[in-house]
């Protein structure tokens, strides 16, 4: 089980604990600190069932300053998401062949 986690994300430390205090055995991918490769991020949203406009967190400030105004359809998302990881929804937690973005925290238990 893995979960792709931000530090400075309530939500993200949140799961981690709810997983930790179940007993699961989870590998912290700190995205942050070490970006995604494009190929990593396109298999997470395909285990996702999910298109990659779904995984962006359009409230973010760099969404609101580079991307708000652009037509949707036009940005790569997925290169946008591992330029500013900070775009990317979390947090998101993978356990064999399947995904589950944790919002609220409690989803992560569903795996």
């Amino acid at each position: 089980m893995k979960i792709y986690h931000n530090a400075r994300c309530s939500k993200s430390r949140e799961a981690c604990e709810l997983l930790s205090n179940a007993g699961k055995s989870v590998e912290v991918v700190d995205y942050m600190n070490q970006p995604l490769s494009e190929e990593e991020l396109k298999d997470i949203i395909d285990l996702l069932g999910i298109k990659p406009f779904d995984l962006v967190r359009t409230k973010e400030k760099i969404f609101q300053e580079k991307y708000k105004m652009k037509n949707a359809k036009r940005v790569n998302w997925i290169k946008a998401m591992i330029k500013y990881p900070s775009l990317m929804e979390r947090p998101i937690v993978v356990s064999g062949d399947k995904a589950v973005v944790g919002r609220p925290p409690k989803l992560v238990l569903d795996l």
